[in-house]
Order: C-alpha cells, then structure tokens, then sequence
C-alpha cells in the first residue's frame, strides 16, 4: 500500500513538473515575441496620420444654458469646450506597441494625447448627462449618450443610463439597436456592457 502511494506521489510529481516546464516555456516563448514587437514598433518611422478616425464634437446637442448654477455642470460645459479644439481618436483596445508599429515611434505621444482626451470627453459625457438627468432634463441627456454611444465609449454607465432613460421615454425596443455596437467594442468591457443590455431588453418584453 505504502508503496503504490510514493508511487502515485511520484507520478503526479511528474506530471506537475511537466505542466509548469511547459507553462515556463510558453511564457518565456510569449515574452520574446513581445519584446521583439516592442523593439520593431521603437524602430518604426514617423508615418501620417492622414487615417485617423478624428471625433468632432456636435456642439449643437450640448445643452451650454441648462443647470448655469451648478458648479460641476460648469466644469463639464469648460471641459467640452476645451475639448473642441483637441485632436481626438479612440484607441481604446490598442495597446501603444500597436500604435507605434502602426503610426511609428515618434508619433506615440502625440497619439497617447489623442487618446486621453477621448477618455476625458466620454467621462465628462457620462457625468454631465447624468446631471442632467438627476434634474429632470432626459432629452438633454439622451442626446448626450447617445453621441457618446456613436464613438465607440466603452463607459458602462453611459449605457446602463440610456437604457433607463428608454424604457421612460416609451421606447424600449431602441436598447435592441445598441447591442451590435456593444458586441463590436475592442474592449474588456465589452462583455459586462453587452450583459446590460441583453438583460435591459429582457426586462421590455
């Protein structure tokens, strides 16, 4: 008995030492492919940038005379319109090696910029459509996701919020109609978000 145990012992040591010098092997294997895309993207060359998917910001639908005293509204309201004169892309989903090998090197910081001003216009978004529905103005802020929707934001909020402010509005069946661009979302966002509006729309039927 003793002896059919040491032996079990042994072979399942066997095989866990097989199991962790394979998971070595394909982690130092992974490590090497990055590290060299990493250096190919540093030697890449300055490229144009002629095909960037540029965001321009309707002013038209931002509502600049609502909620004039409250100070956070305010901040929103300077934030967009310091924005307006910002270059801004979404890369949300494409890590900087990408972006180097795509664009080169030199361009990186310039096109990190791009990036964070994104972030900080559907951020600014989200909190500013929901002041304005805390207070009552739900066109307002429909408006306000729904152009955020329109550039790819991966905010959760931003969606959970329209999809309260469609079954208000009577109109349930336009959460069906967000699904297709949940479901094309380049990030790790992607499944929570899509998971909010399967369970949104269930709750219209």
């Amino acid at each position: 008995m003793n002896f059919l145990i040491f032996a079990s012992t042994l072979v399942f040591g066997f095989i866990i030492a097989i199991a962790v010098s394979r998971s070595n092997k394909t982690a130092a294997a992974q490590q090497q492919k990055y590290w060299q895309k990493e250096m190919a993207a540093n030697n890449t060359r300055r490229k144009p940038l002629d095909d960037l998917d540029y965001i321009k910001l309707p002013m038209e639908i931002f509502p600049m005379d609502l909620l004039p005293d409250v100070p956070k509204v305010n901040d929103y309201r300077q934030i967009i319109l310091s924005l307006a004169e910002c270059p801004i892309v979404n890369f949300t989903g494409i890590s900087n090696t990408d972006l180097k090998l795509r664009y080169g090197a030199p361009n990186i910081e310039l096109l990190t910029s791009y990036d964070q001003n994104y972030t900080l216009l559907v951020r600014t978004v989200q909190q500013w459509a929901q002041a304005l529905y805390d207070a009552g103005h739900m066109a307002e802020a429909c408006q306000l996701l729904e152009f955020a929707v329109s550039t790819g934001t991966d905010v959760s909020g931003t969606y959970r919020l329209l999809c309260e402010i469609y079954h208000k509005q009577g109109t349930p069946d336009k959460i069906a109609g967000l699904l297709p661009i949940a479901e094309s979302l380049n990030s790790a966002m992607k499944k929570p978000i899509v998971r909010i509006l399967q369970e949104a729309d269930q709750s219209s039927c």
